[in-house]
């Protein structure tokens, strides 16, 4: 068995080379999740809001796989195209984390054709 084991979401293979979350002991790490469909890749949303509950469905359905919650995310990276969309933002986030929240980190980037990311790691036990 390999110290490490990659999490499978969805029916299609990411575009590039990276795995959608991998588990290494008691830890999850999930790669930055986007707003688009696992299976058919297309956008979901058309606002900051709705592209962040995409993306933590995302995020979420990666963690099911690992045998994990939302609950169990103990770190948060968000990317928002545009940091003036951080209200909005932090309103949606605030709907599925609750306190104590995972540490968190969110800056503004020049994403692809989104307006929000999200990588996250989780801890079981």
């Amino acid at each position: 068995m390999s110290f490490r084991e990659e999490i499978k979401v969805g029916g299609s293979a990411p575009k590039g080379a990276y795995s959608r979350g991998i588990r290494v002991g008691d830890f999850l790490f999930v790669s930055g999740q986007v707003p688009r469909d696992f299976d058919t890749g297309e956008l979901l949303g058309d606002s900051v809001a709705e592209q962040t509950r995409a993306v933590v469905g995302n995020l979420s359905r990666v963690l099911k796989e690992g045998g994990l919650s939302l609950a169990s995310v103990v770190s948060v990276t968000a990317y928002l195209q545009d940091i003036g969309d951080w209200d909005a933002f932090d309103a949606v986030y605030r709907e599925f984390f609750s306190a104590p929240y995972p540490t968190r980190t969110t800056v503004g980037a020049n994403l692809h054709g989104v307006m929000v990311e999200i990588s996250a790691i989780a801890a079981s036990g």
